[in-house]
């Protein structure tokens, strides 16, 4: 089993949300609050501490965190350089790293993770969200033991998440029953239209995911 106290929750809204004129995403409104606040609900309760990881804004963040935490170096390189300072300021076997605009995420995210982890415990050391025709590398549930490989990774130049993980074993969490669940929200259009969605009970569109291969 992976209970709770072994599991730290990773919000990633450590960039520069260029897509959005340079607004910082996670604190955008959506449906009343920040999108940030959204993603926690997640996340609370259900994990052993909830960590933030934010570059700037680190006030406003600071309520609907356990901790925020900053790139453990500058410069905006990546959410690969957010999951290492994720992995390496956890105090638990596990991270659960999930983005910041993704306000649509299942309720039970966590219990579907670790389910599949569980299940796949001594064949894999991630398990990554799959929506029934691509995956989520940003939505991943990964052993923080391997903070020292991604460290030497990023020395070497590595900034891309599908290429770390195809380092390591690691498996797919299907979570294709939920439509809006990776409706990931670039532009204001993106944010509206799953506003309206999700008001309506229609399905949401998400934005361009990073592709990963097996």
């Amino acid at each position: 089993m992976i209970t709770r106290d072994e599991l730290t929750g990773l919000i990633l809204a450590g960039g520069q949300g260029r897509r959005m004129g340079g607004r910082d995403k996670g604190l955008e409104p959506f449906a009343g609050r920040p999108l940030v606040a959204h993603v926690r609900e997640r996340l609370a309760g259900r994990v052993a501490e909830v960590l933030i990881n934010a570059n700037r804004n680190a006030e406003a963040y600071a309520p609907l965190a356990d901790r925020v935490i900053q790139d453990a170096e500058g410069g905006y390189q990546g959410p690969l350089m957010g999951i290492y300072s994720g992995l390496r300021a956890a105090h638990t076997p596990w991270l659960l790293v999930v983005p910041c605009d993704t306000p649509a995420l299942p309720h039970d995210l966590v219990e579907r993770m670790v389910d599949r982890m569980v299940a796949g415990i001594g064949e894999c050391d991630i398990a990554v969200a799959f929506d029934g025709e691509r995956l989520h590398p940003v939505v991943a549930l990964i052993r923080t033991a391997l903070v020292d490989d991604l460290a030497a990774a990023l020395a070497d130049g590595e900034r891309k998440i599908d290429r770390w993980y195809a380092r390591h074993t690691w498996c797919r969490v299907d979570v294709s029953d939920c439509p809006d669940a990776f409706a990931n929200l670039n532009t204001d259009d993106e944010k509206q239209r799953l506003e309206h969605a999700l008001s309506e009970g229609d399905s949401g569109t998400g934005g361009e995911k990073e592709p990963l291969s097996p």
